[in-house]
């Protein structure tokens, strides 16, 4: 599968509010990054941001040291575009996230939805490796993904869906987690997805 032209292809063909994984206000994203940050200084990565308002709501916090990476150029430009001026205090990344490694180190990296949509066990051995170089020892990691009955399939993809105990083991030990909960995402069209958010310490 080509990731990069599948994607590409989401971001050229429908708009930010129409896509299934909108959030008009990323709210529980919000509330545990405001939880585990320790000021507004922190290194903030959000992996696989595409056109998503996190990075807008965390401008507005005052957070002053963020990075959003997502593989769709096309995703990042439409945000760039969106925030005007103020991209210019973002740092921006076009990457695969399991092939390319982003610069650390980061005190908080952030995913809702990357993870899930990697079902070869070596891609997920990679974006793991990736996030362990990237995180010192105490940093930490919110990472939500579809639940273990959640939808099965995603942007026309497969799944790997997730129980918080899954999710940990496939971290590894280097990963200590600190709370999940479960939340069901209302997509713009209506539909219904169960989703976890764990949070992890590095150990």
């Amino acid at each position: 599968m080509d990731r990069l032209g599948h994607w590409e292809g989401v971001y050229s063909t429908h708009r930010e509010h129409e896509v299934g994984w909108y959030q008009a206000r990323p709210d529980t994203s919000l509330r545990l990054i405001a939880g585990l940050a320790s000021g507004p200084g922190d290194a903030i990565i959000d992996v696989g941001g595409g056109a998503s308002n996190l990075v807008d709501h965390l401008l507005d916090l005052g957070f002053l040291n963020i990075t959003v990476l997502d593989i769709s150029a096309t995703a990042l430009n439409a945000v760039k575009t969106r925030l005007g001026p103020r991209a210019s205090t973002v740092q921006w990344l076009a990457r695969d996230i399991t092939r390319l490694k982003p610069r650390g180190p980061y005190k908080l990296w952030h995913d809702r939805a990357v993870f899930h949509f990697l079902t070869d066990p070596k891609d997920r051995a990679s974006y793991v490796s990736t996030l362990s170089d990237a995180l010192p020892l105490g940093a930490h990691v919110i990472m939500a993904t579809f639940a273990d009955d959640g939808p099965e399939m995603c942007s026309n993809l497969p799944v790997c869906r997730y129980s918080p105990e899954q999710l940990s083991a496939e971290l590894g030990d280097g990963f200590a987690l600190l709370e999940s909960l479960r939340e069901t995402h209302v997509t713009p069209n209506q539909g219904k997805q169960k989703f976890i958010y764990c949070c992890f310490r590095r150990n």
